[in-house]
């Protein structure tokens, strides 16, 4: 009997992890497959167009689509069943962002309609049928993710894993597709740019696939075609987004979910005006750095030259308070004696790799760019401001990676509600008497009641009246003395909870600052200020081709650690 009833569970976690390592596979799969595609359209590889690669992106968005309309009328019809939910996973901040950028990405769905519309003499029909498509996959999946991304689910546990997987990587697919066409945008002024600088010996090869025919209305055709690459960056983002949510949702089939109700955490304002205060003046400042930079560079040489300066100057000033900013929230953990949460939890065990291997991506970057100031021959003054800057920024992440790990695996601090009672007091023969027992009591959960004893107030003027004289002269010093050690006890706690809350304060300051900061990192290479691109020396050290494709590699995690660093850091002040 008791192999019997053993034999089941070995039996039922088996295929389950089967089905988990197949489901793996298949999305690596449709990945891979593509990855390649999406390569060899940009390479101009023969007999491979672009309606070829959007036709297989509208493929899997509409298989999908499927799957999220099947799983939504499944759980209509099951609504009134009691589901396991993962309270970490799906945030409502978080959602809140991903709607946001949804609604940017359908702004650039609808530019590209109408750029469809204006070039559509010339244009394969898949063109316009991909950016509908594209909307409607992204309405519901918003839906979907605001509904069900707490789901564990524990029924079709194969199908499931099959469904939450395709989607996973079909929002890496339509990322890489937009992180790709983004690019090759940002390169093609960047070759323009190039020759002001004075590397006239590199060859500029514009990589262009505009239409082959005139457009119908010249102003609109404009306006959406530059329009569309300042919408890039939030399309990018909703996607990586979405995915990650994906991600979570597939690592939660059929896992067994603990019993134990999350603390609901809220962002407040209160207390953190300081952090804020100097993270906006961050922010705006960036804000017009990128506008100078992107006005000048290219202009002329000095120009180019200037721009370049003043950025490397401005980021040097931030990464550098943010590296004090992290090192004193570090010393402050330190100081304080708290256990870490090491229970399983899939959203939070995704931040922490993502937040390391996104990280990768500008190191990389920064580890270029010191090597080629290293090796180059000549060195123009602007250049000298990368060194610093490039080691900076290894610093600043290594620095920030440890402070957010470290605070999302903090256990949150839990206040005994007695704690918070305010003590009430009553004057009584000239003395004080507190209705509550001692603090350091109720906090070790020994409350009077366990010792028979009855709490002050009813040792006082109330209970005294059933004693004699002398009980009274003995209860009057036994409370003289209890008064002393309440005194005494209160004042200490006080302390304690002062300083608890100044560590808080600080703590929540540091983290909305650098929120802010990195949301200000976040602008420049989002929307096109790159000086990996523009200071020309790593081309002549690594040459050309080589470093445009370590930058266009690297540059995507480098500009998604910035926003999911944001996230966390947003995650950490609500818990803070």
């Amino acid at each position: 009997m008791e192999k019997a009833a053993g034999f089941p569970a070995v039996g039922g976690s088996y295929p389950q992890k089967n089905a988990e390592i197949l489901s793996s596979q298949y999305g690596i799969n449709l990945f891979l497959a593509g990855l390649l595609l999406t390569f060899a359209w940009a390479v101009h590889a023969v007999g491979i167009s672009k309606s070829h690669l959007l036709s297989y992106l509208i493929t899997l968005m509409l298989i999908q689509l499927l799957w999220m309309l099947w799983y939504l009328c499944r759980s209509c019809t099951q609504r009134r069943l009691i589901r396991d939910k993962d309270t970490h996973a799906g945030a409502r901040w978080l959602k809140c962002g991903i709607t946001l950028f949804a609604v940017i990405t359908l702004i650039m769905d609808s530019f590209k309609i109408g750029y469809y519309i204006d070039f559509s003499n010339c244009l394969s029909p898949t063109e316009g049928i991909f950016p509908v498509t594209h909307a409607v996959h992204t309405i519901l999946q918003v839906y979907f993710l605001w509904c069900h991304a707490k789901d564990v689910i524990q029924s079709f546990k194969t199908l499931e894993r099959f469904g939450v997987i395709h989607s996973v990587f079909t929002n890496l697919l339509l990322w890489t597709n937009g992180v790709l066409a983004e690019s090759k945008h940002q390169l093609n002024e960047h070759k323009e740019r190039l020759i002001t600088l004075g590397f006239g010996n590199i060859t500029i090869v514009l990589d262009d696939h505009a239409p082959q025919c005139n457009c119908t209305t010249t102003t609109l055709c404009s306006i959406f075609s530059q329009g569309i690459y300042y919408l890039y960056p939030f399309n990018i983002e909703y996607h990586i987004l979405a995915s990650t949510m994906l991600y979570v949702l597939w690592k939660n089939v059929g896992r067994k979910v603990e019993q134990h109700q999350q603390n609901k955490t809220r962002f407040k304002f209160h207390g953190i005006t300081v952090g804020m205060i100097f993270g906006l003046i961050v922010l705006t400042s960036t804000i017009a750095i990128v506008v100078v930079y992107l006005i000048q560079i290219g202009g002329s040489k000095i120009k180019s030259e200037l721009a370049l300066t003043m950025f490397y100057l401005h980021a040097i000033f931030v990464l550098a308070l943010m590296c004090t900013a992290g090192i004193v929230a570090l010393l402050i953990y330190r100081l304080e004696d708290r256990s870490l949460d090491n229970s399983k939890n899939p959203a939070r065990k995704l931040d922490a790799e993502l937040l390391v291997g996104t990280a990768a991506g500008s190191w990389l970057l920064s580890w270029g760019s010191i090597l080629a100031i290293i090796c180059a021959q000549a060195h123009p003054k602007y250049t000298w401001y990368n060194l610093p800057y490039s080691v900076l920024v290894i610093i600043e992440k290594y620095i920030q990676n440890l402070f957010i790990i470290e605070s999302i695996h903090r256990e949150q601090e839990k206040v005994n509600d007695d704690i918070k009672t305010l003590r009430i007091v009553t004057i009584s023969r000239g003395s004080t008497l507190s209705l509550t027992p001692l603090y350091k009591e109720i906090y070790n959960g020994r409350a009077t009641r366990d010792t028979g004893e009855v709490p002050c107030l009813f040792k006082g003027s109330i209970c005294g009246r059933d004693n004699d004289g002398a009980g009274v002269a003995k209860e009057e010093t036994s409370q003289d003395n209890t008064s002393v050690m309440h005194s005494a006890s209160d004042f200490s706690f006080y302390s304690r909870n002062s300083v608890t809350n100044n560590k808080r304060r600080i703590l929540k300051n540091i983290a909305a600052f650098l929120f802010l900061c990195n949301l200000s990192l976040w602008i420049p290479p989002a929307f096109g200020c790159r000086p990996e691109y523009d200071n020309g020396l790593e081309e002549i050290v690594f040459g050309f081709e080589p470093w445009i494709i370590v930058v266009n590699l690297a540059m995507p995690f480098s500009i998604f650690y910035r926003m999911h660093s944001a996230a966390s850091l947003f995650e950490v002040n609500c818990k803070t």
